[in-house]
């Protein structure tokens, strides 16, 4: 599986950005997927993450009722709403794929890695 996560960009703080991550191969309907972050100088962490149905999500508390991750399994595509962005949210954003379809917080659980895309919300 081959993941490429799009959508990044400049934002005001207060804006909204939606990213995209698009796998190609197979059976994407069946990987658990994660959206992380990493802001210059601090650790990759998870922001949220989908089970292979859906049906379950995670969010990091830092971004809880501001963000919204969704998946489309007809288009292989797993998405992040971002909304309210403030200046704390730059970072680059990575997709991440987990053969488990169970959505897992931790980073190492992850088979799969898009190769990131730059969000910056100025202030």
């Amino acid at each position: 599986v081959q993941l490429q996560a799009s959508g990044g960009g400049l934002v005001q703080a207060g804006g909204s950005l939606r990213l995209s991550c698009a796998a190609s191969g197979r059976a994407f309907s069946n990987y658990a997927m994660g959206w992380f972050r990493q802001a210059p100088g601090k650790e990759r962490e998870l922001v949220a993450a989908i089970s292979w149905s859906g049906g379950s999500t995670y969010y990091a508390d830092s971004v809880k009722g501001r963000f919204s991750i969704s998946r489309d399994n007809a288009k292989n595509t797993v998405y992040l709403q971002m909304s309210s962005l403030r200046p704390e949210d730059t970072a680059v954003y990575y997709c991440a794929g987990r053969f488990n379809g169970t959505l897992s917080r931790r980073e190492y659980e992850y088979d799969y890695w898009g190769q990131g895309t730059l969000v910056t919300v100025s202030s």
